[in-house]
């Protein structure tokens, strides 16, 4: 029997099913506010509070006062405070495997894994703030003329409270305890972390985690807040309240743009951190089709199936040359994908998404579904069939529904006979956070002005391996052009992430 079972048999609840505001765990639980299984379609045992005037004032005015002392915390002390997060959520042990699996329907061994990168990007700012200030220097010259040189030293200091939306897909390394929540806490901001509505037990936990690590560095309450809140209105009045200095958010496009524009309409608009989609666009290459099709095929289906396809890397565009090996390229395809069954997607709103989009897509005239999952069942809840599609670049232009992203197990493969049909399109993409080019170094070389261009079009250029996958380091930039992200001069992902929250600050003649 194994930890979540037993809770489920015992009703045993590991974590405080409340808000955490002003390192107090408060609130009732809401009875339409439940956590859930995508796996069963069902509810689970756990309820949660509705966020409300009172919470709102609580919480900003904890991160208020928590700010005047935390802006003021050495690097070590916020690098210690790091790595003893990364310490409290491994000690979670079974009990938070578990409990993300229940609520999110993600194998162990995917669980397991982001874990260890959520840990890993938490010591990696930690091993930032162990290295010296990255400053700038100017002595004062009192000799120069016509008039005297001041001194100057070039420094960053925090922007304040940050407010960070939870992703679904990535439910501990975007999450409560995520890269944005890593990077802030790391720039000497407190965070209050809205919590995402499809894993709530899991948030709760890895928030207590955050607030032991917070006591044990005796760092004010304020500096770490988490908050429960279904309806939209409560994050509105949160994202506009003054003492929020900037906000990050992943999710979808429409909801980005909403919160945006509301930032925008306040008296002191703040900086706005968005990821709102990627179709991640790849192409590939005649002779690279030519010499390795059939693992190019295996790759592709591996890449748009991983996850159950809930990656924002998922390659959802491919354009592949229209050739002699073309028709054997999409067989194999087809019969990866019709040998799939029904997969689990997060929430039930995510999977009826992701079938309207479908729907739309094979409505389309000069669309094709080539290749569909099968199920006994079929599809309904949080289960869906992966799904394969074929079309033609010579209808790019009457086919705008293409960029579009699909949330999901599905992508479109689109036939190309030339590099100036690509050439065409290419300035009516969409910003992405990657593009692909699979070639030879022949491909490349006939295609080189086809390479030259991508840099316009994407936040990562990636030759010959898929998208799906970010590597977190310091070489990273996970961004892109608008609608990628909002800002496409920062990362959300790897160190430089920590350039989000704070700003340039010179100080004269204040001594080095």
């Amino acid at each position: 029997m194994n930890t979540f079972t037993h809770m489920l048999r015992d009703r045993d609840t590991p974590f405080h099913a409340q808000h955490l505001i002003d390192g107090r765990w408060q609130g009732e639980a809401d009875v339409a506010f439940h956590s859930y299984a995508p796996a069963q379609n069902s509810a689970l045992p756990w309820y949660f509070p509705e966020a409300g005037p009172a919470e709102l004032a609580a919480l900003t005015d904890s991160a208020a006062a928590a700010f005047s002392q935390y802006r003021h915390s050495s690097r070590a002390q916020r690098a210690a405070f790091l790595r003893q997060i990364a310490l409290e959520i491994e000690a979670l042990g079974a009990v938070l495997i578990d409990t993300v699996m229940a609520e999110t329907a993600l194998p162990q061994a995917r669980v397991e894994g982001e874990r260890g990168r959520t840990c890993a990007q938490l010591r990696l700012f930690a091993a930032l703030l162990n290295e010296p200030a990255d400053t700038v220097y100017q002595s004062a010259q009192p000799q120069r003329l016509p008039l005297p040189g001041p001194e100057l030293r070039l420094d960053v200091v925090p922007l304040g409270p940050v407010l960070v939306f939870a992703a679904s897909n990535f439910p501990l390394a975007f999450s409560v305890a995520g890269g944005d929540t890593a990077s802030a806490l790391a720039a000497g901001c407190p965070v209050i972390v809205k919590a995402h509505n499809a894993h709530p037990a899991t948030s709760a936990l890895v928030a207590q985690a955050i607030d032991r690590a917070r006591r044990d560095c005796d760092l004010p309450a304020g500096v770490f807040q988490l908050v429960f809140a279904q309806q939209h209105a409560f994050a509105e009045q949160l994202l506009q309240h003054p003492v929020v200095k900037a906000v990050a958010f992943t999710g979808s496009q429409q909801l980005g743009l909403h919160f945006q524009r509301l930032i925008q309409q306040r008296v002191v608009p703040v900086p706005f951190y968005g990821e709102l989609g990627s179709q991640n666009p790849l192409f590939l290459l005649p002779d690279q089709l030519a010499q390795h099709g059939d693992s190019f095929a295996a790759a592709l289906a591996q890449s748009v199936l991983l996850g159950n396809g809930q990656f924002c890397t998922r390659p959802g565009l491919v354009f592949v040359p229209e050739q002699a090996e073309t028709p054997a390229l999409l067989q194999t395809l087809a019969a990866s994908f019709n040998a799939t069954s029904s997969v689990t997607l997060l929430t039930p709103k995510i999977a009826e998404s992701y079938r309207h989009g479908c729907a739309l897509l094979k409505g389309l005239e000069g669309v094709m579904t080539v290749a569909m999952g099968s199920s006994e069942v079929g599809e309904a809840g949080c289960q869906v069939l992966p799904r394969l599609f074929v079309t033609d670049v010579a209808l790019w232009s009457d086919l705008p529904q293409l960029q579009q992203e699909i949330f999901g197990p599905a992508t479109v493969l689109i036939r190309y006979r030339s590099q100036a049909e690509l050439l065409t399109i290419l300035p009516s993409l969409h910003g992405q956070l990657t593009a692909t080019v699979y070639g030879t170094e022949q491909d490349l070389r006939t295609h080189a002005a086809l390479v030259q261009q991508l840099p316009d079009l994407a936040g990562r250029l990636i030759c010959n391996q898929m998208p799906t996958g970010v590597e977190v380091c310091a070489a990273m930039h996970h961004g892109g052009p608008f609608p990628a992200s909002t800002d496409l001069r920062f990362t959300a992902v790897g160190t430089a992430a920590y350039q989000r929250f704070v700003r340039p600050l010179c100080w004269q003649n204040f001594g080095a």
